[in-house]
């Protein structure tokens, strides 16, 4: 579904991605995981254009976004949960949700309130919390809301960005058991997630980044299996060493 070829991108001079390759399958849960600086969110952010890519291309489907501004990604069917969630925090819940439809605010009212009913349904507590600022919520309830938020714009492909940071053991439970209940709703999800052991609950194929370049791509038997990914990041160590 989602492809990414040969892509480069960074800030300024600074290159964060060294053409990297690799496809987010429809249907599946791929997680984008690797340490500090190895350029997950520059990979989101060049996804949805906020950061332009200097080279390569970025197709979704049978459509070439390499070039696109970011609305135009957002209507293709691209829609990105960003670090820190980045909620409109003086909007109500429903404000929120309305944002993230306002493509299709006037053309198509009553399938927005449709929509909205329906992430009130995956997100009880947006529905207790709907006429409250946005703000004044805890931490798990935003990032409840900016998933919404995502999913009001119907994408494609839903990616998300460190959903975990921040937020309590039990809030991150309660949030990747959402995220599981959308995939098998049919959602495709892109991830990005520090917690290799959160990201292996959930996902069906596994790419790893560092220094801005993937140096892993397969399922997660194939990651867990791997000698240098055990150690990296699983915390396994020979019984020799």
């Amino acid at each position: 579904m989602l492809q990414i070829t040969d892509l480069r991108a960074g800030y300024g001079r600074i290159e964060a991605l060294h053409g990297i390759s690799f496809e987010a399958r429809s249907g599946e849960v791929t997680c984008l995981i690797g340490p500090n600086g190895a350029g997950k969110s520059t990979t989101l952010l060049t996804l949805a254009g906020v950061v332009r890519a200097t080279s390569g291309q970025v197709r979704l489907e049978d459509r070439d976004l390499t070039s696109l501004p970011t609305p135009e990604i957002v209507s293709c069917g691209l829609s990105l949960v960003p670090e820190n969630r980045l909620i409109f925090q003086g909007f109500s819940v429903l404000d929120n949700l309305r944002m993230g439809a306002y493509q299709r605010l006037r053309t198509d009212p009553a399938g927005v309130m449709r929509d909205i009913e329906r992430m009130l349904t995956y997100f009880p507590p947006l529905r207790e919390r709907r006429s409250q600022e946005a703000g004044t919520m805890s931490g798990g309830e935003q990032q409840m809301l900016a998933v919404a938020r995502a999913l009001m714009a119907n994408p494609k492909m839903l990616m998300l960005d460190e959903p975990s940071l921040g937020l309590a053991p039990l809030v991150v439970a309660e949030i990747f058991e959402i995220l599981q209940t959308l995939h098998q709703d049919g959602v495709s999800i892109l991830l990005v997630e520090q917690n290799v052991q959160w990201a292996l609950s959930c996902a069906q194929h596994i790419i790893v980044l560092e220094l801005g370049q993937v140096v892993f791509d397969g399922d997660p038997d194939a990651f867990s299996a791997s000698e240098v990914v055990q150690q990296a990041y699983l915390g396994r160590r020979d019984n020799g060493s």
